[in-house]
This record gives structure tokens, sequence and C-alpha cells, in this order.
């Protein structure tokens, strides 16, 4: 199985090398790994102390080890902090994160570059987020006997681990020192395969969504386009559901409500499609300053960072990806007490799940049923009642982050 794994590998870095010609993040995978090592080497060489390694595979999984890390740094300000991405685009949008002392890439999974790596970057404990299963990472780990921490898991039946032909993914599961799950089915799954080693901590993402609501900043632009209208908040959203949008705004019985988008792809062949597809002219947000705010009735944002603090001007929010590979954060917005709306493809989530349960989530199929849900959202009892019980999913599920750095302050006295 190893044999198979490591031709996966140099297939899939071969395909990567081919694609880099015509694809712009393929590009920027390979350039980012460039002499990878001698940057690792030359930073543990002016930074010698005790060193936290937390490995994100993009911006999603950032976001869910992001109050590991700050925890980490208040209690434990001596020790370095290094964030490594799998994907460009986490890397390209957090490379400049304060609260790490570095951020790199991620070595590709063979075994010559990983020893090179880890050998480099000195880690006295390691720490993956969700996803993340290298097997060349966790073996050289686990036979340098580091300690290596996977955080905000969930596991299902269906996956690797739980097939006949997934040998290899359960040996990486043995080579983690402790697992932290976001719930207790994950916890029963796991002990099916003999892991032990394992606590249900809930998903650190909530920690992290209830304390930037404590900290955003207002943003100006999007308080005078709301100016106290009933705005759908649309976040990471993908074509099939902009145009469901092109259809409820067309509805009179829609006209009240004003809409802020912010597509999960900004680039500018994607921005112009979505503008030439809504029936109404979009201010971007870029050029905002310039155009009548009051007037609009939907703002595009057209650049990245800023969409968890725009749900604060949401009566609701939609959230993309429920018509395709599965739905994005539902857990920002409901931490500004907002309903939450999504696609179908929401069951592998389950803080969705969740939310549906107990009123403070919807699930849509169609057009129809996200006009019928903003117009019992025009009630504002109604929209604050399902807003509250999407709230209080995240309060009662709070505190992840707590457990796992109890867990690690034990490890980094040791």
């Amino acid at each position: 199985m190893t044999f198979l794994y490591n031709i996966a590998v140099f297939l899939y870095r071969l395909g990567i090398g081919a694609a880099a010609f015509f694809n712009p993040k393929a590009a920027a995978w390979i350039a980012g790994r460039k002499n990878l090592c001698a940057k690792v080497r030359r930073f543990r060489q002016e930074n010698p102390a005790r060193l936290i390694w937390l490995h994100c595979a993009s911006l999603g999984e950032f976001e869910q080890g992001r109050p590991v890390a700050e925890g980490l740094k208040s209690q434990h300000p001596a020790a370095l902090i290094v964030i490594t991405f799998y994907s460009p685009s986490g890397y390209e949008i957090r490379k400049n994160y304060a609260g790490a002392d570095a951020v790199f890439y991620l070595p590709l999974d063979t075994r010559r570059r990983v020893r090179a790596f880890i050998s480099a970057l000195q880690p006295d404990a390691v720490i993956f987020v969700k996803y993340e299963f290298w097997y060349h990472h966790l073996q050289e780990l686990r036979e340098r006997n580091i300690p290596v921490l996977l955080i905000s898991a969930v596991f299902r039946r269906r996956q690797i681990f739980f097939r006949w032909y997934g040998g290899l993914h359960r040996r990486m599961l043995h080579c983690f020192t402790h697992l932290f799950v976001q719930d207790k089915l994950s916890l029963q799954n796991l002990q099916s395969l003999n892991i032990q080693s394992i606590t249900v901590a809930g998903d650190t993402r909530i920690d992290r969504a209830l304390t930037h609501v404590t900290r955003a900043a207002p943003i100006p632009v999007a308080e005078k386009f709301a100016a106290g209208e009933q705005v759908l908040v649309c976040g990471s959203t993908w074509p099939p559901e902009e145009t469901m949008l092109t259809e409820i705004m067309q509805r009179e019985e829609l006209r009240h409500w004003k809409f802020i988008i912010a597509p999960h792809e900004i680039g500018e062949g994607h921005l112009a499609e979505i503008e030439q597809k809504l029936p109404v002219s979009p201010v971007r947000f870029s050029q905002a300053e310039e155009s009548d705010l009051g007037a609009a009735r939907v703002l595009l944002i057209d650049n990245i960072g800023m969409l968890s603090s725009l749900y604060r001007y949401g009566a609701a929010a939609f959230i993309g990806g429920g018509f395709g590979a599965g739905i994005h954060n539902t857990l920002e917005p409901a931490a500004w007490a907002v309903p939450v709306i999504f696609g179908p493809k929401y069951e592998k989530f389950p803080e969705a799940v969740a939310m549906s349960e107990r009123g403070g989530g919807f699930a849509i199929t169609n057009a129809e049923e996200l006009a019928a849900l903003l117009i019992r959202f025009a009630d504002a009892e109604e929209r604050q009642k399902s807003g509250r019980r999407a709230k209080e999913y995240l309060t009662e599920n709070a505190g992840g982050s707590a457990v796992i750095l109890q867990y690690l302050r034990k490890i980094l006295r040791d």
C-alpha cells in the first residue's frame, strides 16, 4: 500500500507541474515550495526557541486552528508558532498572519522531503487540523517521538479509514498522540478501530466565530448600504446560488430585500459574469465610494477577508456550496444570531445538521423555497427567534479550544 501511495504522490506532482503552465494556483503551489528547507533552516538559526507547528490544508482549516494558535501564544509567549499550508489560497491570504512567527508551505509528502523539512523545523509539538493525513509526515514524526495532535476532526463510516482497502490510512491514525474530535459519533467510529486516545472537544471554529463577534470592526460601506433595510448576506456563493438570487430578485414580493454577495471566486471573469446575470446593476465594494449606496440593491464583494464581519448587517444569511461539494462556513453568521440558509448537501456538517434541527438553519433545494424563507423572515420576530436558535448552538458547544490547550500545557510542561 505504501508503494501505491508513493506512486500516487509522484503522479500528483507531475500533474501539478503540467498544470502550472496554465493554472496560477498550480504555479503558486510549486513556486512556494522552492528552496523551502533552506528558508526553514534560516528561520530556525535565527529563532532557536521551543516551537509548535500548526498545519492547515487551507483557509477554512486555518480558522479552526486559529483560536488554538492564539491561545498557545498567550499561554506560552516565549514559544514559536509556525503555521504551514498545503494550498496556495490559504498561504497567500495568511502568509503575513501576525499570530505566527513564520508561515510556510507544507512540503510534498515524500520521505526525503519530509525528513529534510522536519530536521530543519525541529518542532516540539505538532497540530494537524481536521482532514490532514500525510503518511510520511506522520510516520516521521512518530519515529522521532514528537507529539502530534489532530483537532476538530470528524470521522464518518464512509471514509477510507473504515474501508477494507484503508489499511494505510488506519496506520496514519495510530501515528497521532491524541485526536480531538467534534462529536460522539466520531469517537465511536474511531474506537471501532481500536483507537483510544480520543477526546470529544467540538469544533474550534465555534470559539473563533464567537470571539470574532466581540472584536470585529464596523464596515462603513456595508453599514451605509444596509441602512436599516432587510439584507440577505450571501457568503461564499457559487453559480447555483447566484442563479437563485437572480430569480428571487425579480419577485415583486421581495423588492424590499437588499443583497450583499460575496462570491467564493473573485476573479474578474466570475465577477463580470455575476454582474451580467443579475437583473439589477450591483455596486462593487472596491468602487462603493463613488456610488449611491442607499439606492443600490446589490453590493458585490470583490475582496477576501471581510465576510465574517459582513454577516452583522444581515437579516438572514445564504451560504454557498450546498449544491456542490458541501456548504461553507455556517458558524460565522450564526455567531451574529442570524438565521442561516443553505443548499441540500449539508449532512456532512454537524453544525448545519444541529442548527437545522433546532430551527436556526434552513436547507433549501430551489428558488421557490428560498423566496418562501425570505418572506417568512420579513417578520422581525420570526427571524430574531431563528437567529437566536442558531447562536444557541454555538454558545452551548463553545470551549473546545480550551480543552485542547489544557492538553497542550501538559505536553509542553514535560
